[in-house]
């Protein structure tokens, strides 16, 4: 069944996640043209520990995998890329808070666009473990690969969840570490603090989904960050609602008629002069 992996992990009366539309999957599934590029996203994923979720449009779900180390640029680094259960198209736009239960933590989107196989058969080439792709967002771009290993209990032709995210030679190939030079948002701008301020940082403050290790020393400093900034927008709106208050004093003034403003005659006012034109600049010498 499609998503059935997917629903069965949540609890959707707790979790601002999409339940999937399986009537919309099925229509993208249908009207797709891979040749002219699919949606494609990654989403920044702070939980019990930090890594990227890199999903690809197929057949009206997006193929997901969790990319522990988020992609590189440089194709001489290969990523861990391991194969998770299938997501739902509208997942692809989602950014906020998980609260609890199964993935608990901070979803941002990284980056979104669209990709394109460079493979004719692409559930042949899924079968295989060979998918070669090119994508088209605003951070990631060029010629990719994922291919699927003999790790984690399967062979590389098999069902092996172990897959390796390799960036080709191409121009958009180099040894710039896209995740430091682009940590931020595509959707909002913002990082994991801003994202945390929006919704209510305080659910963590003795429940984090992140206890220890560097993801809870991190989750840790966001909460910090995103309690701070709520607390000035708090105090923001409430400087603002003060200096928004009928006051006694105030209402008493408001209420004491003003003194009529005594006539005055009018002066006349001063004739302008035009502004004598300025000379004109000297011919440039040929």
């Amino acid at each position: 069944m499609v998503l059935e992996k997917y629903k069965q992990k949540r609890n959707f009366d707790s979790t601002p996640e999409p339940a999937g539309d399986l009537k919309l999957a099925a229509e993208r599934a249908k009207k797709a043209k891979p040749e002219k590029g699919l949606f494609f996203c990654v989403q920044k994923h702070l939980a019990s520990h930090l890594h990227y979720d890199f999903r690809l449009e197929y057949n009206g779900v997006l193929l997901s995998w969790a990319v522990p180390k988020g992609p590189s640029l440089d194709p001489k680094t290969k990523r861990l890329a391991m194969h998770v259960e299938d997501h739902p198209i509208e997942y692809g736009t989602f950014e906020g808070v998980i609260p609890s239960g199964y993935g608990a933590g901070i979803v941002m989107l990284w980056d979104q666009g669209t990709w394109t196989p460079e493979s004719e058969d692409v559930g042949a080439a899924l079968k295989k473990g060979d998918l070669k792709f090119t994508l088209d967002g605003y951070k990631l771009k060029g010629s990719w690969v994922l291919v699927r290993t003999g790790g984690y209990g399967g062979s590389r032709g098999g069902d092996s969840r172990s897959w390796l995210l390799i960036k080709h030679r191409d121009d958009w190939a180099g040894d710039v570490d896209i995740i430091e030079f682009a940590p931020l948002s595509v959707k909002s701008g913002g990082a994991f603090e801003d994202i945390l301020a929006a919704d209510n940082p305080d659910v963590w403050v003795s429940n984090r989904p992140a206890e220890g290790g560097a993801a809870g020393e991190m989750l840790a400093t966001i909460i910090e960050r995103a309690a701070a900034l709520k607390a000035g927008r708090a105090v923001d709106r409430k400087s603002a609602a003060k200096s928004d208050t009928v006051t006694p004093k105030r209402k008493a003034a408001a209420a004491k008629p003003s003194k009529p403003a005594t006539t005055r005659t009018a002066k006349k006012p001063a004739t302008t002069t035009a502004a004598k034109p300025r000379q004109s600049a000297k011919k440039a010498r040929a």
